[in-house]
């Protein structure tokens, strides 16, 4: 359980919850490639799930398991009645966004913007606390705009954590509210990952996640020597294929070589099941497309499921054309020790 790993501090690998990217098709793809990864949703507003359609918006795979539920919100008594409505869709985790910058967000005051509010922090997660039972966790920036994070952090950190919270992700950047977009801020202020590290000193009984800049598995080696947790975001969509090696290089499972054709197969079978309810084929490739960085052949498997799965009628056997162009006996080129276990 879930629950149990944050509050023994165990290493864990979490890839980011990403509006628009980390779909319940995303998630069914990352699973294949890593069994142990913690998984996001995107966030899911608590407005939206108390008054919209519930099952579109919670509904996922039994496989995605461990799943985490991201809600967005600043009403306790909302965000208490979404997580109770959420209880029947059976996920691992509950965070709270207290870390998107963007224009739709704040209109809603919430997100990054809570920062500013700490004690409204506080107050959302022991509201959600009181009504489940599975780790309730809130996912954070360093700051915003001009506050100071040397002064903020801990500040924010003692009230969230009194309040109950199970583990603490801190994204280590500022985010600016006005005049970046969440593109920028997440480029442009400067990463302070010791200042991520000293929290974690600070609070050494307490579970601290650490995300923003990690590109592959040897920094993500190098932070889990500072913190319980490091979320990767951009890295782990865009260049899929590292998941392959997070089972061993993180959870310590044996190393294996990866089996690419059974997870051809598993995907054209899911990529079955999605179009039979409804669904379009480029739904399930679409997040498939950076699978395969640095393999031979990688070029040619993106422009058949950018160009071709996107056509009326595209069916599965798309996928068997796409795999068939990678050379797989190859490996990626330049490949370094991502899949090497990492020190603990």
């Amino acid at each position: 359980m879930l629950k149990d790993k944050y509050l023994n501090r165990h290493r864990l690998f979490a890839v980011a919850p990403m509006i628009d990217w980390t779909d319940r098709h995303c998630r069914y793809l990352h699973r294949q490639l890593s069994s142990h990864a913690v998984l996001f949703t995107e966030m899911v507003v608590a407005d939206a799930i108390i008054h919209g359609p519930r099952e579109r918006l919670l509904s996922h795979h039994a496989a995605e398991h461990p799943v985490t539920l991201q809600l967005g919100g600043s009403d306790p008594a909302k965000l208490a009645k979404a997580v109770e409505i959420a209880a029947d869709f059976a996920y691992d985790e509950i965070n709270l966004n207290v870390g998107c910058p963007s224009d739709r967000v704040q209109s809603g005051t919430f997100g990054a913007c809570l920062m500013k509010t700490p004690d409204l922090v506080a107050e959302c997660v022991a509201a959600m606390k009181t009504v489940t039972n599975l780790p309730v966790t809130v996912k954070c920036r360093i700051g915003v705009d001009d506050q100071e994070p040397e002064t903020v952090l801990p500040d924010f950190l003692a009230k969230v954590i009194a309040a109950g919270s199970d583990a603490v992700w801190i994204h280590a950047r500022k985010a600016w509210l006005q005049g970046l977009s969440p593109k920028e801020n997440r480029e442009i202020p400067p990463l302070d990952y010791a200042l991520v590290y000293a929290m974690k000193r600070e609070h050494p009984n307490v579970f601290i996640g650490i995300n923003g800049g990690i590109q592959d598995l040897n920094q993500a080696g190098e932070h889990l020597k500072h913190v319980d947790g490091v979320m990767l975001g951009r890295a782990a969509y865009q260049n899929a294929g590292l998941l392959t090696g997070v089972d061993a290089a993180v959870y310590g499972e044996p190393e294996r070589e990866f089996d690419w054709l059974a997870l051809r197969d598993t995907m054209m079978a899911y990529a079955d099941e999605v179009i039979a309810s409804g669904g379009r084929l480029h739904h399930v490739t679409r997040h498939m497309v950076g699978l395969f960085q640095g393999f031979a052949g990688a070029r040619r498997f993106r422009q058949i499921l950018s160009s071709e799965a996107t056509k009326p009628g595209a069916d599965p056997e798309l996928i068997a054309t796409a795999f068939a162009a990678v050379d797989l006996s190859a490996g990626p080129k330049g490949s370094t020790a991502d899949g090497e276990r990492l020190a603990g």
